[in-house]
């Protein structure tokens, strides 16, 4: 499930052999078909935000699904990220209405099954680790790259790395719905001094060809 249509596309591209279109509602796109090995996929975008996502989420529930993974992309705050990591979700503050509404607490946890295939792809010594989910992409000084530097301080006091716009509403949502959900994400912003540095397109090209094949590997383990 990635935000991005055009995400959306390059992923069915890369794991479905004969990848159909399936969705273009409101320039969702959506496909599904088989991975090489012969094991069914469907990839389908959800929009940007909790609301959105929720909508996708819950409607594609009503067709069948059981298992769903969130991939996307995310801003570092912790310093130690670097452009194109992949970060797992352990778990999210849930800092979105969306995700409040459906009745998440502070904190809302993905399936541990399948965030435990996510990790097992992650490189050596790396774990899944704490993310925000907010519902604002631009917030406070126009002037400024990132988040308002005191709500910033104040995520990663509480030991988010990362800060993205639907995760925390997909793993609510599932719960409620009986979908195992997880989570993969891409770091493409950093905000050091204040600026905002995004990563190159061709180095989000191959992270997210990673993060795709990671998640399509979790969803159906060989």
């Amino acid at each position: 499930m990635p935000g991005d249509p055009a995400r959306a596309l390059a992923l069915a591209q890369q794991l479905l052999t004969e990848p159909k279109m399936s969705n273009h509602a409101r320039g969702l796109w959506g496909y599904t078909g088989e991975t090489p090995d012969g094991r069914p996929l469907s990839i389908q975008a959800t929009g940007m935000g909790g609301p959105s996502a929720a909508i996708v989420l819950q409607e594609l529930a009503e067709l069948g699904l059981r298992r769903a993974i969130r991939v996307g992309t995310c801003g570092a705050m912790d310093p130690k990220l670097e452009l194109g990591a992949l970060v797992v979700a352990s778990d999210a503050l849930a800092e979105d209405g969306a995700s409040r509404a459906l009745g998440a607490g502070e904190t809302v946890e993905p399936d541990p099954d399948l965030t435990a295939q996510l990790a097992a792809g992650l490189p050596p010594g790396a774990v899944p680790s704490r993310i925000v989910t907010t519902d604002l992409f631009y917030d406070g000084d126009p002037g400024h790259g990132g988040p308002p530097k005191a709500r910033a301080d104040a995520w990663l006091r509480r030991g988010a790395v990362a800060v993205e716009m639907e995760a925390a509403t997909i793993f609510t949502l599932g719960i409620r719905l009986g979908v195992a959900t997880g989570c993969v994400l891409v770091v493409s912003d950093t905000f050091e001094g204040g600026a905002r540095n995004r990563i190159e397109d061709d180095d989000l090209a191959k992270a997210a060809e990673r993060m795709g094949a990671l998640a399509a590997e979790a969803l159906n383990p060989g």
